[in-house]
């Protein structure tokens, strides 16, 4: 979700009432401790308590391979005000594994107990630190020793998305091997992957036993899709009615968006109408959207909202 669930979308997202909390974009962690100023401009809410002004807890992800350094970032992220630290093993780009981060080390299980276990250590115990996994760089049985790691390093719960590397995002997800881990580990469990619509999630729930779930794609794709599973599992939810005959207000969802990165002063025309695109390209890929024909070539944030108003 890199590049979508930025600051102004989690505002966003907090607004609509329907998530319990969100994790940031992965901070990447190369050479260096990122300086404060990269913290703050990547988390904003690390000024408000960790949470967005509309509500909703935000936790700092951090990825990299160098256990010293990830140490220390997670540290000078809680001195600027992170009340939770999550580890990315699961970024399949190819960039970022070909430099040492997210899914490559997967490959190197002794390694995610070696990170988990030095941010752990560095942080007071009333930070949680959590892990985000692949099922395995190339084969899905990976998972078990992975998430032993991860576990025995300190990790206080564990995400994990029902693929793995090499499969990117093509089908299938497999939600089972999720559900043994949950099982192995006793330790709890965010089932992540291929969660589209209400069907899916309770699919997945009885595949994995989870009782908590990570949404990304498919809650941009349906803005609905959120409320209705905060719905199965007895969670508040200002949204009235989510029933699936209730239209998606796509002007009004993007209105908010645009909204809030003018509060975030991140406002350049070209980047935002690109923000804009991406979501409903994400919607009509995978969603009900069915005007993105009529938006794709739209130059701007003015001239989307003209073509999007005029083709209602």
């Amino acid at each position: 979700m890199e590049g979508v669930t930025d600051a102004p979308m989690r505002a966003v997202q907090g607004g609509a009432g329907a998530f319990t909390f969100a994790v940031t974009e992965f901070l990447r962690v190369s050479h260096s401790v990122p300086p404060r100023h990269v913290f703050r401009d990547h988390v904003p809410e690390l000024d408000t308590n960790a949470t967005t002004l509309t509500g909703l807890p935000v936790q700092v992800q951090l990825l990299g391979g160098d256990a010293g350094l990830m140490a220390e970032s997670a540290v000078r992220a809680h001195e600027l005000g992170a009340t939770a630290i999550d580890i990315n093993f699961g970024c399949p780009a190819p960039t970022v594994n070909r430099h040492d981060g997210g899914a490559a080390l997967l490959r190197h299980p002794k390694r995610i107990r070696e990170i988990v276990t030095a941010v752990r250590a560095a942080l007071p115990r009333a930070v949680p630190v959590s892990a985000k996994l692949r099922l395995g760089w190339d084969g899905i049985d990976a998972i078990h020793e992975n998430a032993t790691m991860a576990a025995e390093g300190g990790a206080a719960w564990l995400t994990i998305h029902g693929r793995t590397r090499v499969a990117g995002y093509a089908p299938p997800i497999h939600w089972e091997p999720i559900g043994k881990v949950r099982e192995q580990l006793k330790l709890p469990v965010v089932a992540n992957g291929d969660i589209w619509t209400l069907d899916d999630f309770r699919r997945c729930r009885d595949a994995t036993g989870c009782r908590h779930f990570m949404l990304g794609r498919g809650a941009l794709a349906d803005p609905r899709l959120a409320h209705r599973v905060a719905a199965e599992l007895g969670l508040p939810s200002r949204l009235e009615s989510a029933e699936p005959e209730m239209p998606v207000d796509w002007s009004t969802q993007l209105r908010a968006l645009v909204t809030w990165s003018r509060q975030f002063d991140m406002m350049q025309s070209d980047k935002n109408v690109s923000r804009l695109k991406q979501w409903l390209r994400l919607a009509s890929q995978f969603g009900s959207f069915t005007r993105f024909d009529a938006v794709k070539r739209t130059g701007s944030v003015e001239e989307l909202f003209a073509a999007l108003d005029g083709a209602n």
